[in-house]
């Protein structure tokens, strides 16, 4: 698979991923090569954010399983953006039913080491949105709604202070139950989630899609390359 370049690694100011689809982990820390250990992401290569953007794009198009039917794919790793790093690219997705189980264990792995990991889709067509968030090596919240009738399968944990906020505004019950909630309450927080991810994202700190040319960015973005699918634990 070839490798983006920017025209400079360091020369293009920070720029926001305003791709259809977004795909990110977040990580509150500058330690850029502890995130790439603990991943186990290899072959970095330097890219400027021009060519992140175009890869990232090009990314969100495609099937991972259509681009390395061995799973092993490429990701955008950021420099450090306003104390953060990301991790951008399908691959991150915790909505995708072939990576949402390995996306937790590796969010969580990274909180254990980190404090936080947090990780999310945004689909900007009106695709809906999904998050995870992990503390402290646990998973504290998943959540996804993106029109799929099995999307609640994917729930974890209870709901955070953003949603719950959200939903006071919205007048619902900060509290409920997915099973017994009115039809037309469903109906509500369904659409009030579609577009959630950026704007939970950003009640943590920073949302890919809020890069600006004046955030401050330290260090140089890479391209990196996904280690092959966890194995699943077999049956003895």
């Amino acid at each position: 698979m070839s490798t983006i370049h920017g025209s400079a690694a360091t020369a293009d100011p920070p720029r926001a991923f305003t791709t259809c689809w977004l795909h990110w982990i977040a990580v509150p820390t500058g330690d850029q090569a502890g995130v790439l250990e603990v991943l186990g992401l290899t072959d970095p290569e330097p890219v400027g954010f021009a060519g992140a953007e175009e890869f990232v794009d090009l990314d969100s198009h495609n099937d991972l399983a259509a681009v390395d039917p061995q799973g092993s794919v490429r990701v955008y790793v950021s420099p450090e953006l306003d104390g953060w790093t990301f991790v951008i690219g399908r691959w991150c997705s915790p909505a995708d039913p072939e990576r949402t189980e390995d996306v937790a264990r590796l969010c969580a792995a990274l909180s254990a080491r980190y404090g936080h990991a947090h990780a999310f889709y945004y689909g900007a067509q009106g695709d809906g949105s999904a998050w995870l968030i992990t503390e402290n090596g646990t998973v504290l919240r998943r959540y996804c709604e993106a029109g799929d009738p099995e999307d609640a399968l994917l729930t974890l944990g209870e709901p955070l202070p953003y949603e719950r906020d959200r939903r006071r505004e919205l007048g619902l019950p900060p509290a409920w139950d997915e099973a017994t909630e009115p039809d037309e309450d469903q109906e509500e927080w369904a659409w009030a989630t579609f577009d959630m991810a950026p704007d939970l994202a950003a009640s943590f700190g920073l949302c890919p899609r809020d890069i600006e040319p004046t955030t401050k960015s330290r260090g140089t973005g890479l391209i990196a390359r996904t280690p092959p699918p966890h194995p699943l634990p077999t049956a003895e």
